[in-house]
C-alpha cells in the first residue's frame, strides 16, 4: 500500500503537505515517517515484553497509531504543536471508530523533555524531532527513570542524525543492537537503528 492506501486502512489522515515550522529554535519541522519505513522496521525488530511504546514528537498521530494497530498494546504520542495535537486526537478518534481496542492509546500536548516518564514506558521512538540539546536531556529523563524501575528499553531512531548516534555511543551505557538501511536509499543517514538498555 501507498501512504494514502494506507492511511484509508487506518482510517486516519496524516497525508499531504505538512505546515508550520516550529516556535523552539531547537525543534525541528514535522515530516510524517514512511510506511514502507515502519514495515522494515517491524520486519526484523522485535520489542521488549510487555511493551509500551512513545512516539517523541508525533505530529498527526501516525506512528502510535499503525504501532498500536499492528500489536495491540498501549501507545503514547507527545507532541508540543497544538494544531498537529488536535490532529492527532482527531485521527485517534476516526481509528478508534473503526478499531474497537480496549488497550489505550494516548497523545499528550507537552514538549518531550517535560514528558515524566513512566516505569511501564520501555520503546522510545525518534525521528530527528529536536536538537541534541533536547535529545540528551530526554535521554537523561530516560536513564533516571531506568534507574528507579529497572527494565529493558529500547530507543528507535529513524533517518538518526550523527550527535544522537554519538551520544548514544559514547556517553550513554545503550548499546547499538539493531540497524535496518532502508530499501531503495542511498543516503547511509537514512537507516533505523535501535539501542537498547537491558535490565541490570
Amino acid at each position: 500500500m501507498n501512504e494514502q492506501q494506507y492511511d484509508k486502512y487506518l482510517h486516519i489522515n496524516t497525508v499531504g503537505e505538512q505546515y508550520g515550522f516550529p516556535k523552539l529554535a531547537h525543534y525541528h519541522r514535522y515530516e510524517p515517517t514512511p510506511y514502507t519505513g515502519l514495515e522494515q522496521l517491524f520486519s526484523g525488530y522485535q520489542m521488549p515484553e510487555n511493551p509500551v511504546f512513545i512516539d517523541m514528537g508525533c505530529g498527526k498521530g501516525r506512528v502510535p497509531i499503525y504501532v498500536h494497530h499492528k500489536f495491540h498494546i498501549q501507545t503514547i504520542g507527545i507532541e508540543m504543536d497544538a494544531g498537529f495535537y488536535a490532529e492527532a486526537e482527531s485521527n485517534k478518534k476516526s481509528y478508534l471508530q473503526k478499531n474497537n481496542a480496549p488497550i489505550p492509546i494516548s497523545f499528550i500536548h507537552t514538549i518531550a523533555e517535560e514528558y515524566l516518564i513512566q516505569p511501564s514506558d520501555t520503546v522510545f521512538f525518534f525521528f530527528n524531532p529536536f536538537s541534541i540539546h533536547i535529545f540528551r536531556t530526554v535521554i537523561h529523563n530516560i536513564w533516571k527513570s531506568y534507574e528507579q524501575h529497572m527494565r529493558e528499553i529500547h530507543i528507535i531512531l529513524y533517518y538518526p542524525p550523527y550527535d544522537y548516534l554519538q551520544f548514544l555511543l559514547h556517553g550513554t551505557p545503550f548499546e547499538l543492537i539493531h540497524e535496518i538501511h532502508l530499501e531503495n536509499e542511498k543516503n547511509i543517514n537514512e537507516r533505523l537503528c535501535v539501542f537498547a538498555l537491558k535490565k541490570a
